[in-house]
């Protein structure tokens, strides 16, 4: 499965972590962005508050994917529709979900965790909700 963003530094990734978390071996998940980004070190504390390691994560364009075809794509940036669309990628199921970027979030640091956190943690009850169908073989959409 494939999660798309604008620049692969906040949402695809953290999509992507807890769907290996979650699903250890059941499921092969990437992430991508439309464009590239930079690291986020406040992905790197709110996701090793989840016991996730993202130190290691570099972020990747859809320029750089070498498989074409995938299961499940999920978008989680308005831009990243039309970029798969234009990739011309192979998908069993295609979907976008709609969740804000805490990166444009203002404010002092604890507001701004915060928002990174109800990312994480809504990322985290929609990809096991996804994925549990997906992997279970219960339903091939939500």
């Amino acid at each position: 499965m494939l999660f798309v963003c604008s620049m692969n530094s906040v949402r695809s990734p953290i999509a992507a972590a807890l769907a290996r978390q979650l699903f250890p071996g059941r499921v092969i998940a990437r992430s991508v962005g439309v464009n590239g980004g930079k690291a986020d070190s406040f992905v790197h504390e709110v996701m090793e508050e989840s016991g996730i390691d993202m130190s290691v994560h570099t972020p990747h364009t859809m320029d750089e994917l070498i498989a074409s075809h995938f299961d499940l794509v999920i978008t989680l940036s308005d831009d990243a529709p039309d970029a798969v669309a234009r990739k011309g990628l192979e998908t069993g199921a295609l979907e976008h979900w709609h969740v804000p970027d805490p990166s444009l979030v203002e404010g002092p640091r604890d507001v701004v965790l915060a928002a990174y956190r109800d990312l994480r943690d809504n990322l985290r009850k929609r990809v096991r909700e996804r994925l549990e169908a997906l992997v279970t073989g219960s339903s091939q959409s939500p």
